[in-house]
């Protein structure tokens, strides 16, 4: 995960600035030893960056960096912040469980008129272009998230969690390869 925060995370601030443009706080859940997070505050000096993570994950965080670490638990309750940013987080888990954690985010934002969102970062399946090697990547993806009972969705299958999770509008940003950015807004 840090090797692929290191790769994606430089390529979602070059191509997707707009994303963190505004804000003033985010907070990365499940952010683990928060790379993305350390990437976003560095690129964005304005925005308090915040690690939501479990005890065990958040006693291991580097000292010395402007990411603050929480301990806590995405299913319990998430700290308030402009902005929810979820990387590599939703396709871990079912239906039931992202409508929870994302009910859980829409409770630590402000209204969208006060700038508050959350931004996720994961597979958008039939997004993006869809060539051969889009086509072969996507297969493999399907395959590991099988293997841990996880799931991919299409937009479809994230309008349903969305809107099932209260939020009033969504964007989908295509990225990089076969994952994207999707912006949900109460």
């Amino acid at each position: 995960m840090v090797a692929d925060s290191g790769f994606t995370m430089d390529i979602i601030i070059k191509e997707c600035r707009d994303v963190f443009q505004g804000i003033s706080s985010l907070i990365d859940v499940a952010g683990g030893l928060g790379g993305a997070s350390q990437a976003i505050s560095k690129a964005f000096p304005h925005v308090e960056c915040s690690v939501l993570d479990l005890p065990h994950v958040v006693a291991s965080a580097p000292a010395g960096t402007d990411v603050k670490y929480i301990a806590g638990d995405m299913f319990q309750s998430i700290p308030p912040a402009n902005v929810v940013f979820l990387k590599w987080v939703m396709h871990d888990w079912g239906d039931t469980e992202c409508v929870k954690i994302l009910r859980n985010c829409k409770k630590a934002i402000p209204p969208r008129d006060q700038g508050g969102k959350v931004v996720i970062f994961d597979m958008v399946v039939g997004a993006g272009t869809s060539d051969l090697k889009h086509i072969e990547t996507q297969v493999l993806f399907d395959l590991f998230i099988m293997f841990i009972n996880g799931a991919e969705r299409d937009e479809q299958g994230w309008k349903k969690i969305i809107y099932e999770a209260g939020f009033s509008d969504y964007k989908i940003i295509p990225v990089v390869g076969v994952r994207s950015i999707i912006e949900v807004y109460p």
